[in-house]
């Protein structure tokens, strides 16, 4: 198997590992909407949201940009507005930012490799 279709799989297991965690993290979050009472807006953007996650395993499912596009929906969903009510969430989230650019950076410099290794092969 060639360098990127490793790549490939890595990035397809990992967005659609995203997307369990999403689906799972809104599926409790909207089971609980009748114990703890979510704001209007919060309760429509969680169905959304749900809407989103559960399309994209069907329309996702040869589309790298549906699947990061949604998982970026989704969490914005949840975080904004959650920040906007309490602007002190920023800071762990933004304390969070930081293993989370080292790991896209990671990923980004494997990926980069990967094409280098694969062009001075064939060039070889």
């Amino acid at each position: 198997m060639s360098g990127q279709g490793n790549w490939n799989k890595v990035e397809w297991v990992a967005s659609y590992f995203l997307l369990v965690v999403l689906l799972t993290v809104l599926i409790i979050r909207l089971g609980f909407a009748s114990v703890w009472v979510l704001p209007p807006v919060d309760l429509a953007l969680s169905w959304a949201a749900l809407a989103a996650v559960v399309a994209a395993f069907w329309f996702g499912r040869h589309n790298r940009k549906v699947r990061v596009g949604v998982v970026v929906f989704a969490s914005l969903t949840q975080l904004v507005p959650m920040v906007i009510r309490s602007p002190v969430l920023l800071l762990p989230i933004l304390g969070a930012a930081i293993p989370v650019g080292i790991l896209l950076w990671a990923l980004l410099a494997l990926s980069r490799k990967g094409n280098q290794t694969r062009q001075s092969t064939t060039h070889s």
